[in-house]
Protein backbone atom coordinates (compact mmCIF):
# COMPACT_ATOMS: atom_id res chain seq x y z
CA UNK A 1 0.00 0.00 0.00
CA UNK A 2 3.24 2.63 0.49
CA UNK A 3 4.41 1.71 -2.77
CA UNK A 4 0.63 2.73 -4.64
CA UNK A 5 0.35 6.08 -2.09
CA UNK A 6 3.82 7.27 -2.70
CA UNK A 7 3.31 6.47 -6.31
CA UNK A 8 0.12 8.57 -6.35
CA UNK A 9 1.59 12.07 -4.64
CA UNK A 10 4.47 11.47 -7.26
CA UNK A 11 1.94 11.29 -10.56
CA UNK A 12 -0.18 13.70 -8.94
CA UNK A 13 2.19 16.90 -10.22
CA UNK A 14 2.50 14.86 -13.76
CA UNK A 15 -0.36 16.12 -15.12
CA UNK A 16 0.34 19.37 -14.78
CA UNK A 17 4.02 19.09 -15.55
CA UNK A 18 2.99 17.98 -19.19
CA UNK A 19 0.16 20.48 -19.51
CA UNK A 20 1.61 23.14 -18.60
CA UNK A 21 4.87 22.62 -19.90
CA UNK A 22 5.34 20.20 -22.85
CA UNK A 23 2.05 20.26 -24.54
CA UNK A 24 2.03 22.02 -27.36
CA UNK A 25 5.54 23.31 -27.20
CA UNK A 26 7.20 19.59 -27.60
CA UNK A 27 6.28 17.06 -29.82
CA UNK A 28 4.41 14.66 -27.72
CA UNK A 29 5.70 11.61 -29.97
CA UNK A 30 9.41 12.65 -28.34
CA UNK A 31 8.40 13.53 -25.30
CA UNK A 32 7.01 9.76 -24.86
CA UNK A 33 9.85 8.54 -26.64
CA UNK A 34 12.74 10.42 -24.62
CA UNK A 35 10.23 9.52 -21.12
CA UNK A 36 10.68 5.86 -21.96
CA UNK A 37 13.72 5.64 -22.95
CA UNK A 38 15.07 7.35 -19.75
CA UNK A 39 13.18 4.64 -17.87
CA UNK A 40 14.86 1.84 -19.79
CA UNK A 41 18.39 2.83 -19.15
CA UNK A 42 17.95 3.37 -15.48
CA UNK A 43 16.50 -0.42 -15.16
CA UNK A 44 19.11 -2.00 -18.16
CA UNK A 45 21.56 -1.18 -15.39
CA UNK A 46 19.68 -3.68 -13.15
CA UNK A 47 18.96 -6.19 -15.75
CA UNK A 48 19.73 -10.00 -15.82
CA UNK A 49 19.33 -10.92 -19.45
CA UNK A 50 19.74 -14.85 -18.46
CA UNK A 51 17.52 -15.03 -15.65
CA UNK A 52 14.31 -15.32 -17.31
CA UNK A 53 12.84 -17.88 -19.74
CA UNK A 54 12.17 -16.21 -23.41
CA UNK A 55 8.09 -16.59 -22.52
CA UNK A 56 7.88 -14.66 -19.65
CA UNK A 57 10.73 -11.93 -21.16
CA UNK A 58 7.89 -12.01 -24.23
CA UNK A 59 5.18 -11.06 -21.81
CA UNK A 60 6.92 -8.55 -19.76
CA UNK A 61 7.25 -7.03 -23.22
CA UNK A 62 4.04 -7.20 -24.20
CA UNK A 63 2.88 -5.62 -21.22
CA UNK A 64 5.10 -2.58 -21.63
CA UNK A 65 3.84 -2.09 -24.79
CA UNK A 66 0.37 -1.80 -24.11
CA UNK A 67 0.55 -0.42 -20.45
CA UNK A 68 3.64 2.06 -21.12
CA UNK A 69 3.73 2.59 -24.66
CA UNK A 70 0.10 2.93 -26.51
CA UNK A 71 -0.99 4.77 -23.41
CA UNK A 72 1.64 7.07 -23.12
CA UNK A 73 0.37 7.88 -26.93
CA UNK A 74 -2.31 8.44 -26.05
CA UNK A 75 -2.53 10.17 -23.08
CA UNK A 76 -0.17 12.69 -24.48
CA UNK A 77 -2.55 13.30 -27.36
CA UNK A 78 -5.07 14.18 -24.74
CA UNK A 79 -3.63 17.16 -23.27
CA UNK A 80 -3.61 18.45 -27.30
CA UNK A 81 -7.35 18.18 -26.90
CA UNK A 82 -8.15 18.75 -23.04
CA UNK A 83 -7.21 20.72 -20.30
CA UNK A 84 -5.64 19.24 -17.35
CA UNK A 85 -8.73 18.87 -15.18
CA UNK A 86 -10.33 17.18 -18.13
CA UNK A 87 -7.91 14.94 -18.33
CA UNK A 88 -7.42 13.88 -15.04
CA UNK A 89 -11.26 12.91 -14.23
CA UNK A 90 -11.60 11.31 -17.72
CA UNK A 91 -9.28 9.09 -16.08
CA UNK A 92 -11.70 7.94 -13.12
CA UNK A 93 -12.37 5.22 -15.31
CA UNK A 94 -9.64 2.39 -15.34
CA UNK A 95 -11.55 0.70 -12.35
CA UNK A 96 -14.00 0.27 -14.31
CA UNK A 97 -11.87 -1.02 -17.07
CA UNK A 98 -10.25 -3.49 -14.55
CA UNK A 99 -13.69 -4.94 -14.20
CA UNK A 100 -14.79 -5.55 -17.84
CA UNK A 101 -11.62 -7.00 -18.42
CA UNK A 102 -11.91 -9.56 -15.38
CA UNK A 103 -15.55 -10.20 -16.70
CA UNK A 104 -13.94 -10.63 -20.14
CA UNK A 105 -11.36 -13.32 -19.06
CA UNK A 106 -14.46 -15.15 -17.24
CA UNK A 107 -16.42 -15.06 -20.29
CA UNK A 108 -19.47 -12.42 -19.42
CA UNK A 109 -20.89 -8.93 -20.13
CA UNK A 110 -23.07 -7.42 -18.32
CA UNK A 111 -25.31 -4.58 -20.25
CA UNK A 112 -25.81 -3.00 -17.24
CA UNK A 113 -22.29 -1.31 -18.11
CA UNK A 114 -24.45 0.75 -20.50
CA UNK A 115 -26.09 2.82 -17.92
CA UNK A 116 -22.78 3.73 -16.45
CA UNK A 117 -20.94 4.25 -19.83
CA UNK A 118 -24.18 7.12 -20.20
CA UNK A 119 -23.78 8.67 -17.00
CA UNK A 120 -20.22 8.95 -17.88
CA UNK A 121 -20.48 11.02 -21.25
CA UNK A 122 -22.93 13.03 -19.21
CA UNK A 123 -20.58 14.18 -16.99
CA UNK A 124 -18.23 14.79 -19.51
CA UNK A 125 -21.14 17.24 -21.31
CA UNK A 126 -21.72 18.97 -18.29
CA UNK A 127 -17.79 19.91 -17.71
CA UNK A 128 -17.76 21.70 -20.55
CA UNK A 129 -21.86 21.92 -21.69
CA UNK A 130 -21.04 25.68 -23.30
CA UNK A 131 -18.02 25.06 -25.33
CA UNK A 132 -18.54 20.62 -26.37
CA UNK A 133 -17.11 20.17 -30.04
CA UNK A 134 -15.66 17.17 -32.10
CA UNK A 135 -12.35 17.74 -30.37
CA UNK A 136 -13.50 17.42 -27.12
CA UNK A 137 -15.24 14.24 -27.64
CA UNK A 138 -12.36 12.86 -29.36
CA UNK A 139 -10.68 13.88 -26.33
CA UNK A 140 -12.82 11.95 -24.25
CA UNK A 141 -12.20 9.15 -26.23
CA UNK A 142 -8.79 9.18 -26.16
CA UNK A 143 -8.48 9.13 -22.48
CA UNK A 144 -11.06 6.38 -21.94
CA UNK A 145 -8.29 4.42 -24.95
CA UNK A 146 -5.28 5.70 -23.17
CA UNK A 147 -7.35 4.55 -19.20
CA UNK A 148 -7.90 0.67 -21.27
CA UNK A 149 -4.24 0.44 -22.01
CA UNK A 150 -3.17 0.92 -18.42
CA UNK A 151 -6.09 -1.05 -16.98
CA UNK A 152 -4.99 -4.02 -19.25
CA UNK A 153 -1.28 -3.76 -18.06
CA UNK A 154 -1.92 -3.89 -14.06
CA UNK A 155 -4.58 -7.10 -14.78
CA UNK A 156 -1.69 -8.61 -16.93
CA UNK A 157 1.05 -8.01 -14.96
CA UNK A 158 -0.66 -8.94 -11.46
CA UNK A 159 -1.06 -12.53 -13.64
CA UNK A 160 2.11 -12.77 -14.86
CA UNK A 161 4.52 -11.67 -10.96
CA UNK A 162 3.62 -14.75 -9.67
CA UNK A 163 5.04 -16.81 -12.41
CA UNK A 164 8.19 -15.01 -12.57
CA UNK A 165 11.36 -16.71 -11.29
CA UNK A 166 11.31 -16.18 -6.92
CA UNK A 167 14.79 -15.88 -7.05
CA UNK A 168 15.47 -13.11 -9.28
CA UNK A 169 14.37 -9.35 -7.94
CA UNK A 170 11.72 -8.20 -10.07
CA UNK A 171 14.19 -4.75 -10.64
CA UNK A 172 16.57 -7.07 -12.64
CA UNK A 173 13.86 -8.01 -15.03
CA UNK A 174 11.27 -5.02 -14.88
CA UNK A 175 13.69 -3.40 -18.08
CA UNK A 176 12.30 -5.83 -20.30
CA UNK A 177 9.01 -3.86 -19.20
CA UNK A 178 10.14 -0.66 -21.04
CA UNK A 179 12.20 -2.28 -24.11
CA UNK A 180 8.44 -3.34 -24.38
CA UNK A 181 6.87 0.25 -24.54
CA UNK A 182 9.94 1.63 -26.50
CA UNK A 183 9.13 -1.52 -29.51
CA UNK A 184 5.75 0.80 -29.91
CA UNK A 185 6.94 4.68 -28.84
CA UNK A 186 10.32 4.89 -31.20
CA UNK A 187 8.45 3.84 -34.52
CA UNK A 188 5.22 6.10 -33.01
CA UNK A 189 8.04 8.96 -33.45
CA UNK A 190 9.64 7.90 -36.51
CA UNK A 191 6.53 7.58 -38.42
CA UNK A 192 4.61 10.60 -36.49
CA UNK A 193 6.83 12.60 -34.78
CA UNK A 194 7.94 16.36 -35.58
CA UNK A 195 11.70 17.25 -35.68
CA UNK A 196 10.76 20.69 -35.44
CA UNK A 197 9.15 20.42 -32.35
CA UNK A 198 11.99 19.53 -29.75
CA UNK A 199 12.13 21.20 -26.47
CA UNK A 200 13.87 24.24 -26.94
CA UNK A 201 14.55 25.53 -23.36
CA UNK A 202 16.08 24.14 -20.11
CA UNK A 203 12.82 23.71 -18.71
CA UNK A 204 11.44 21.80 -20.79
CA UNK A 205 14.51 19.25 -20.77
CA UNK A 206 14.39 19.10 -16.85
CA UNK A 207 11.39 18.32 -17.26
CA UNK A 208 10.99 15.43 -19.06
CA UNK A 209 14.27 13.88 -17.62
CA UNK A 210 12.33 14.10 -14.74
CA UNK A 211 9.14 12.55 -16.26
CA UNK A 212 10.97 9.99 -17.48
CA UNK A 213 13.63 8.90 -14.40
CA UNK A 214 11.49 9.42 -11.53
CA UNK A 215 7.83 9.29 -12.62
CA UNK A 216 8.34 6.78 -15.10
CA UNK A 217 11.39 5.18 -13.93
CA UNK A 218 10.76 4.67 -10.44
CA UNK A 219 7.05 5.37 -10.42
CA UNK A 220 5.82 2.41 -12.88
CA UNK A 221 8.29 -0.08 -11.28
CA UNK A 222 7.33 0.56 -7.62
CA UNK A 223 3.22 0.64 -8.70
CA UNK A 224 3.29 -2.64 -10.43
CA UNK A 225 5.20 -4.13 -7.07
CA UNK A 226 2.46 -2.70 -5.18
CA UNK A 227 -0.24 -3.41 -7.41
CA UNK A 228 0.82 -7.00 -6.25
CA UNK A 229 0.65 -6.67 -2.65
CA UNK A 230 -2.66 -5.58 -2.35
CA UNK A 231 -6.03 -6.53 -3.69
CA UNK A 232 -8.07 -5.77 -6.23
CA UNK A 233 -10.34 -3.44 -4.38
CA UNK A 234 -7.55 -1.93 -2.99
CA UNK A 235 -6.06 -1.28 -6.41
CA UNK A 236 -9.16 0.09 -7.59
CA UNK A 237 -9.35 2.75 -4.54
CA UNK A 238 -5.53 4.01 -5.34
CA UNK A 239 -6.10 4.34 -9.14
CA UNK A 240 -8.56 6.44 -7.98
CA UNK A 241 -6.73 8.51 -5.41
CA UNK A 242 -5.29 10.27 -8.41
CA UNK A 243 -7.69 12.13 -9.33
CA UNK A 244 -8.25 14.15 -6.45
CA UNK A 245 -4.50 14.67 -5.86
CA UNK A 246 -3.98 15.96 -9.37
CA UNK A 247 -6.78 17.96 -9.44
CA UNK A 248 -5.83 19.54 -6.09
CA UNK A 249 -2.06 19.84 -7.38
CA UNK A 250 -3.22 21.59 -11.17
CA UNK A 251 -5.44 23.75 -9.36
CA UNK A 252 -3.82 25.33 -6.57
CA UNK A 253 -0.59 25.91 -8.28
CA UNK A 254 -0.93 26.11 -11.46
CA UNK A 255 -4.99 26.39 -13.06
CA UNK A 256 -6.64 28.73 -10.26
CA UNK A 257 -9.11 30.68 -12.97
CA UNK A 258 -10.45 27.15 -13.95
CA UNK A 259 -14.51 26.58 -13.29
CA UNK A 260 -14.36 24.57 -10.22
CA UNK A 261 -18.25 24.35 -9.59
CA UNK A 262 -18.38 22.66 -13.27
CA UNK A 263 -15.70 20.44 -12.89
CA UNK A 264 -17.00 19.75 -9.38
CA UNK A 265 -20.82 18.70 -11.05
CA UNK A 266 -19.30 17.03 -13.91
CA UNK A 267 -17.19 15.00 -11.72
CA UNK A 268 -19.48 14.23 -9.19
CA UNK A 269 -21.72 12.81 -12.48
CA UNK A 270 -18.46 10.76 -13.50
CA UNK A 271 -18.11 9.27 -9.60
CA UNK A 272 -21.60 8.43 -9.08
CA UNK A 273 -21.89 6.40 -12.33
CA UNK A 274 -18.41 4.36 -10.45
CA UNK A 275 -20.12 4.22 -7.52
CA UNK A 276 -23.07 3.21 -9.08
CA UNK A 277 -21.34 0.35 -11.23
CA UNK A 278 -19.47 -0.82 -7.77
CA UNK A 279 -22.85 -1.17 -5.88
CA UNK A 280 -24.35 -2.99 -8.72
CA UNK A 281 -21.59 -5.44 -8.86
CA UNK A 282 -20.82 -5.94 -5.94
CA UNK A 283 -24.81 -6.75 -5.01
CA UNK A 284 -24.70 -9.10 -8.49
CA UNK A 285 -21.75 -11.06 -6.93
CA UNK A 286 -23.59 -11.37 -3.61
CA UNK A 287 -26.72 -13.07 -5.42
CA UNK A 288 -24.67 -15.12 -7.08
CA UNK A 289 -22.45 -16.19 -3.94
CA UNK A 290 -19.24 -14.73 -5.02
CA UNK A 291 -16.72 -13.68 -2.37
Amino acid sequence: MGYLIGVTTLWAFSFSLIGVYLSGQVDSYFAVLTRIGLAALVFLFWLRPRRMPLGHVLGLMAIGAVQLGAMYIGFYQSFLLLSVPEVLLFTIFTPLYITLIDDILKGRFTPFYLLTATLAVLGAAVIRYADISDTYWAGFLVVQSSNLCFAVGQVAYRHLAPRLPREVAHRHVFGWFYLGALCVALPAFWLFGDIKALPTTSLQWGVLIWLGVVASGLGYFLWNKGACRVDAGTLAIMNNALVPAGLLVNLLIWNRDADVPRLALGGGILLASLLINTWWRRRHQASLGIA
